[in-house]
């Protein structure tokens, strides 16, 4: 197995076994008949601090779980890939921060759904490439506006039964993380306009050297 094959695969480990574990709590609620929906966040209650480790694995119906599934799944897989250095900081950041500030600012309902966190990676991705100017990073978050670009509506007060402030505060931690670790994974590459003037002649000096001593044209 060659090497990009393994960095592939290494990198759906984690957001693969992610999903199938809110699958599973989803199907156990289903099967045995329960409601896991006190689980959620309830802001401003002791009660509901709970929901900040387990409302992200908690969803309403099979509709809301199939809605979050596959971006979820497509955009954690991106962090881990393209980020894999801070990959399981930018996870669990967005996992506990996004739930702190919904049990801190959200209104009084119980808050539930990995929805908040495809916010944050989303929000991660599409500004860290924005940040870097990293050509292919750049191209994914273009991707990530073609495929999600309708999410900038969820994080406003449209609907009462959707948690916008899930939205976005996953949607501003997403943002701070970007910022944060600008200088960590893919960067944008150097070219000689990018230069320094001083360096920039040194670097000219180095090419011709190395480009004319054999009697070679370039045109």
């Amino acid at each position: 197995m060659d090497k990009e094959k393994r960095r592939v695969l290494k990198s759906v480990i984690f957001p693969l076994s992610f999903l199938i574990l809110i699958w599973i709590v989803k199907l156990i609620e289903h099967f045995y008949q329960l409601d896991f929906g006190t689980f959620g966040i309830f802001p401003l209650k002791i009660e509901g601090l709970k929901g900040i480790l387990f409302s992200p694995l908690i969803h309403g119906d099979f509709k809301h779980i199939g809605a979050n599934s596959f971006p979820l799944f497509f955009l954690l897989w991106g962090v881990f890939y393209f980020y894999k250095e801070v990959a399981y900081k930018v996870f669990f950041f967005s996992y506990f921060v996004t739930g702190i500030w919904v049990w801190l600012f959200a209104r009084d309902a119980f808050h539930i759904g990995a929805s908040g966190l495809v916010y944050a990676f989303g929000s991660f991705l599409f500004f860290s490439g924005l940040i870097r100017r990293n050509t292919q990073m750049m191209a994914l978050s273009m991707l990530i506006v073609f495929l999600y670009g309708g999410m900038i509506w969820g994080v406003f007060p449209l609907k009462d039964q959707v948690s916008w402030e899930s939205h976005l505060m996953g949607g501003v931690a997403g943002l701070i993380l970007a910022i944060f670790y600008k200088n960590i994974g893919p960067q944008r590459k150097q070219y000689i306009w990018d230069i320094e003037p001083e360096n920039e002649d040194e670097l000219l000096d180095e090419f011709i050297e190395e480009d004319f001593e054999d009697g070679s044209v370039v045109k």
